[in-house]
């Protein structure tokens, strides 16, 4: 055995579960057997998919609304909520899949919900089945992506309310995982018919075409960030847990870079990968324990770092944006763990004492800022996504960008929206927002100096006061 030890910044890195009061507790969270992460996260709220007696809801809960709760709920679907996922540059704007067979888009209030809400801004209709996944796009605005049990993935334009390609007659099963690669140009899927596919999201062309994990039960996969490659997770025939570390470029080959046997147990596994630290956190439903890996790309290496240990099963995981997490406390990661009535936060942190910004460890993440629009992306550009540095800490959004679209999109005329859409503002009405903010803003400054006048005048009443004494 070697006596040396790899060097690895997050070689430490541990895992703090928050207290219970800090936790979202109470919750009748969905017992839905589809397989799901029940939880997304983004800056501002946590969504959680629910039990609800004659229809589907979801909760979309702020950050700061912990302990025992009875929140809002979205009801506008008439079958369980299966998925939901938020738009990344819109921290107000939610879609969600049911089993009523249509995609939603909703708007979230300002400062989050404060009663129920029935109706969404965008109704989506063309699957045959269940809505089991939906995922917004990496880099483009207002691009949404749905797969459905009726073995298709369908690309939306949900500013215009548009279904722009199809996947069809392609899957022969149920898809059980989809992921976008670092720019959205290709979406790999994995199915249950055990293959793993990787196509154009705009063409709906098959790119590659392998056998994945053999087992019968499920599967998933993650791509690998900017690298060139993405991981799986599934089964063998002698139903051992299993991980593969997939090379795009050489799919050929049929054979997996890397393949990796965790354990026996029955739980799925899920994978997520953290672009800016390269580690692959790795989760089992029914499993207390979270697995964390590091990925040396120059090295085509996986290496363990450590493990999360909990006595309570998880149901499923979401993940805070990197831009959201605690910079000065050194916190790479925040993990939400769903429990059957509470959704527990755990912060995974680097351990060191430093009172300055550590580089080394938080290299420019991806920003809220789309790099293409809807448009420029459907007209075949692609783009990374735009980064920025945290530095200088993370600064929620303080108001909605409003969502205007609405309507519903039916399949018998392709490519039209029936529905009527919210009128778009004026120029008029524009430039009179704009003047009222400009006069508020004089005022504010106005007060600001006239406070720091007074507090001149007292400070030079003050020292005459010294001086006669």
């Amino acid at each position: 055995m070697s006596r040396f030890v790899r060097a690895s910044k997050y070689r430490h890195v541990f895992g703090t579960p928050n207290k219970k009061e800090q936790c979202y507790d109470n919750m009748k969270v969905s017992r839905s057997a589809w397989d799901t992460n029940l939880v997304k996260v983004n800056p501002l709220f946590i969504s959680v998919n629910m039990e609800a007696g004659g229809g589907g809801a979801f909760a979309v809960i702020p950050h700061a609304n912990t302990g025992k709760i009875d929140p809002p709920l979205f009801l506008g679907h008439t079958g369980a909520v299966l998925d939901t996922d938020f738009n990344p540059f819109n921290d107000h704007i939610v879609a969600s899949g049911a089993e009523d067979s249509r995609v939603m888009v909703w708007q979230i209030p300002e400062g989050g919900p404060t009663q129920n809400i029935e109706t969404p801004v965008l109704t989506l209709n063309g699957h045959a089945r269940k809505v089991g996944h939906v995922l917004f796009h990496p880099t483009a605005d207002n691009v949404l992506l749905s797969a459905s049990a009726d073995f298709t993935v369908k690309l939306w334009d949900i500013s215009t309310g548009q279904q722009k390609s199809e996947l069809a007659s392609v899957h022969a099963d149920l898809i059980q995982g989809l992921t976008f690669n670092y720019n959205g140009s290709l979406v790999a899927t994995t199915c249950k018919d055990k293959k793993l596919r990787v196509f154009d999201v705009r063409t709906g062309a098959v790119v590659s075409e392998v056998n994945g994990h053999q087992g019968i039960k499920g599967s998933r996969v993650e791509w690998l960030g900017s690298h060139d490659k993405f991981v799986t997770t599934g089964f063998s025939r002698s139903s051992e847990r299993q991980l593969f570390i997939w090379d795009f470029a050489n799919l050929s080959s049929g054979e997996p870079l890397k393949s990796e046997t965790i354990d026996t147990a029955s739980g799925l596994l899920i994978p997520k990968f953290d672009n800016d630290t390269s580690m692959l956190y790795v989760a089992g439903k029914g499993d207390g324990n979270i697995r964390y890996y590091e990925w040396v790309d120059d090295e085509k290496a996986l290496y363990p770092l450590s493990e999360y240990k909990s006595a309570d099963p998880l149901r499923g995981i979401g993940f805070l944006p990197k831009r959201a997490c605690a910079i000065n406390e050194c916190e790479v990661a925040r993990i939400y763990k769903v429990h059957p009535t509470m959704v527990e936060p755990i912060s995974m942190k680097v351990p060191r004492k430093a009172d300055t910004f550590q580089a080394d460890i938080f290299p420019d993440t991806v920003g809220p800022e789309p790099a293409l629009s809807a448009a420029d992306f459907f007209a075949g550009k692609d783009a990374n996504p735009k980064l920025i540095s945290l530095e200088k800490g993370f600064v929620p959004s303080v108001s909605a960008a409003a969502f205007v679209t609405t309507g519903t999109v039916d399949l018998s005329s392709p490519g039209r929206a029936s529905g009527t859409k919210s009128p778009a503002i004026s120029e008029k009405e524009l430039h009179e927002q704009v003047t009222a903010l400009k006069k508020e803003n004089d005022d504010l400054k106005a007060q600001v100096t006239n406070k720091d006048v007074r507090i001149r005048q007292l400070e030079a009443q003050l020292e005459q006061l010294k001086t006669s004494a």
